[in-house]
Order: structure tokens, then sequence, then C-alpha cells
């Protein structure tokens, strides 16, 4: 059976941040990194849910 325990203060506030900017490029410009969150939105929604997911199972993450 697969253990799962709380992820890390740091890979919540990681994924959070990644979630954070997809969700403000759908209605706001950001400047510098805003093209490249625009054109890869759908990959930082992923990116966040897998981080938090890794987070979970494993101890180290």
């Amino acid at each position: 059976m697969l253990k799962l325990s709380p992820p890390r203060a740091l890979t919540f506030l990681l994924s959070l941040v990644l979630i954070g900017l997809a969700i403000a490029s759908l209605s706001l410009r950001i400047p510098m990194i805003g093209p490249t969150v625009v054109k890869f939105r759908v990959w930082f929604f992923v990116a966040a849910y897998v981080l938090l997911a890794l987070g979970v199972v494993s101890k180290r993450l």
C-alpha cells in the first residue's frame, strides 16, 4: 500500500506559484515571463499538479 504524507512547505509553495502564474495569465499581462506562461499555460497547470502529487507520495519532496 502506498503511504501518503503531507508535502513539504517548499513543494506546496512552488506548486502554488505555478498555479498562480497560470491563473493570473488568464486575465493579466505578466511582464518578462508573460509570453512563456501564456504559451505553456496548460503545462504550468500540469506541472503544479504533478509536483503536488509527487510531494504527497514522496517523503523527501
